[in-house]
């Protein structure tokens, strides 16, 4: 858990959420940017692989969000994640992301997000006991159980990463 006195109302939208779902989790706020993946291991300490990125997409029809929580050192295969959704995706610009989420680029959580996205799980993730995503913003982070990543996102576990 974290104290929500300091945070921003977007990391306090995270906290809240995770807070009713009664996970064991840990909100950081720091000075510096955690805006790419190197950046956010760097502030936390911790194997870039452990940071989970939150990469929206667009569906086909450009009506819905597909969040693909990647693995701090993946890059997303666009065709492979198309293929575990069953339909074309697109690049999302920040206005959709924003729409969509309710937070800016770069600081994208896992969750507690304005409309419920289809939401997949990089594989390479679950190695870790623990990971590091955004909570909000740029420069906030929340620890989480990588067990409950499925659970509290509603994501399922695949492997769409670029080989």
């Amino acid at each position: 858990m974290s104290e929500t006195g300091g945070l921003k109302a977007a990391s306090r939208r995270v906290d809240a959420a995770l807070s009713a779902l009664g996970v064991d989790y840990e909100i950081r706020t720091h000075d510096s940017s955690a805006r790419s993946a190197e950046e956010a291991a760097a502030t936390v300490g911790c194997p870039v692989g452990q940071i989970a990125k939150s990469l929206i997409f667009r569906s086909a029809d450009g009506e819905r969000a597909v969040l693909a929580i990647a693995s701090g050192g993946n890059r997303v295969d666009e065709k492979a994640l198309a293929k575990l959704l069953g339909e074309k995706i697109g690049r999302a610009d920040a206005d959709f992301v924003r729409r969509q989420t309710g937070y800016a680029i770069g600081g994208v959580p896992p969750l507690a997000h304005a409309q419920e996205p289809v939401v997949f799980i990089d594989r390479d993730l679950m190695a870790y006991e623990t990971i590091w995503a955004a909570a909000g913003t740029p420069n906030s982070v929340v620890r989480l159980q990588t067990a409950d990543l499925p659970r509290i996102t509603g994501g399922r576990v695949a492997d769409f990463k670029t080989l």
